[in-house]
């Protein structure tokens, strides 16, 4: 007798993750036949030969023997001491160990704070195009997510005015990323200090990504929220993923700040729901004010002459010698989200597109309208590989877009 299938959340059927979705999983299988595909899916240093700096590794070494126990729920108390401290140092109001949550990377901590805000129909206003993790802890915390347009025309920076008119009376938060995955756009001053305004005027919780916070390039300048959001209750997110290049080890935090009485509830909320998880990774924890706090390995980089630097430099090269594409060249993070344009973008699906370059041309991206946009006609590269194998997978794509191009022009022939 067959038994029937297990019923699952019917809410999964609005979730999105192409990152690792339908497009990885026919990499793998590729793969697995003894292709050689160069992947630019995921923004994962260590996978492109980056190690997290020594001095982290051997902060945890010298520590292995006290990370068997659990710790508190919000983390070691010397590693929330280091995020209080570093975060003191910015301006960040109210900014102690006890308004401190480390958790298992940033992803974690992303779900537990809307599961700890949400109730059954509160919205969530969300830049689009945006990390989709955003979108789908918010619908799987039974929230609703309402976009605002971060357009390329404007560099990929919202619109406050956007922004306040879709305030409304079930609006919970409004949520940035800066430095923008997938865009790399760096939010300037003006911009915040406007987007924190809204954000009074109706009593809004500020959520701000800042998990690139010091992955910058030229003169991009990082400018963190809490410090001007000051009073109001303010959840900035950060970890050593990325800038410390070790994701694995899964360390995040989160830093609420703002008037402690306003944000109590909150506060205790998030760590009800951290103490039902008992506590994050420990061995990771010890790293944290070695990172924060130790020598700078990220700036380096980011300089030219640094890997990402001359990475973002061979992207951006590219795509100004193309035919049928064109960039807001990113300011931040580890990411460039292409446009392409012309004859190439005539009835052109960004899902069709990545499906066929990693099928003929061995490179998988991510597309475009994975990141919740309405337009199909953007994708995300990784910049991690090395600057001459990024220029490989351009002029791969180049190849691909060149075919698109010939086949429009052959029915624009037809038709004439």
């Amino acid at each position: 007798m067959s038994l029937p299938p297990v019923k699952t959340r019917e809410r999964l059927s609005e979730v999105r993750y192409e990152i690792r979705g339908e497009l990885a999983r026919r990499a793998r299988e590729l793969e697995g036949q003894g292709r050689k595909l160069i992947k630019l899916n995921i923004g994962n240093p260590g996978a492109f030969g980056f190690r997290a700096p020594e001095h982290l590794q051997r902060a945890i070494a010298d520590r292995i023997a006290d990370t068997d126990p659990y710790t508190h729920q919000q983390g070691l108390p010397q590693a929330r001491e280091a995020i209080a401290a570093f975060h003191k140092q910015r301006g960040t109001p109210n900014a102690s160990p006890e308004r401190v949550f480390v958790g298992n990377g940033v992803s974690e901590l992303i779900d537990l704070s809307l599961r700890a805000l949400l109730n059954p129909g509160d919205e969530v206003l969300l830049p689009s195009p945006d990390y989709p993790l955003w979108s789908a802890a918010t619908i799987l915390n039974d929230g609703r997510p309402v976009y605002y347009r971060c357009l390329p025309e404007n560099g990929f920076l919202p619109d406050p005015a956007e922004i306040a008119s879709l305030v409304s009376s079930r609006t919970r938060a409004i949520v940035l990323i800066n430095p923008n995955n997938p865009t790399g756009a760096a939010y300037p001053r003006e911009l915040l200090e406007q987007i924190v305004a809204i954000a009074q005027r109706h009593k809004l919780l500020l959520m701000c990504d800042e998990i690139y916070d010091s992955i910058l390039y030229g003169e991009a300048k990082f400018e963190p929220i809490a410090p001007i959001a000051g009073d109001l209750p303010c959840l900035s997110f950060g970890g050593l993923s990325k800038v410390h290049r070790a994701c694995g080890w899964r360390v995040g935090w989160a830093v609420l700040s703002g008037d402690p009485v306003a944000s109590g509830n909150l506060h205790h909320a998030m760590d009800l729901l951290g103490a039902l998880r008992l506590c994050a990774n420990v061995p990771g924890q010890f790293a944290i004010e070695a990172a924060l706090h130790g020598e700078d390995t990220i700036a380096p980089l980011c300089a030219p002459g640094g890997r990402l630097f001359e990475a973002r430099r061979a992207v951006i090269e590219s795509v100004d010698q193309s035919r049928h594409l064109r960039l807001v060249a990113p300011a931040g993070a580890l990411y460039a989200f292409p446009a392409v344009t012309g004859a190439a973008a005539e009835g052109f699906d960004d899902h069709r597109f990545a499906l066929e370059l990693l099928e003929t041309e061995d490179v998988l991206v991510v597309p475009g309208s994975s990141f919740n946009v309405p337009y199909r006609n953007h994708f995300r590269v990784t910049l991690l590989p090395q600057p001459d194998d990024l220029r490989e997978v351009f002029r791969r794509v180049e190849r691909l877009l060149d075919r698109y191009a010939q086949a429009d022009a052959g029915a624009q022939a037809a038709v004439a």
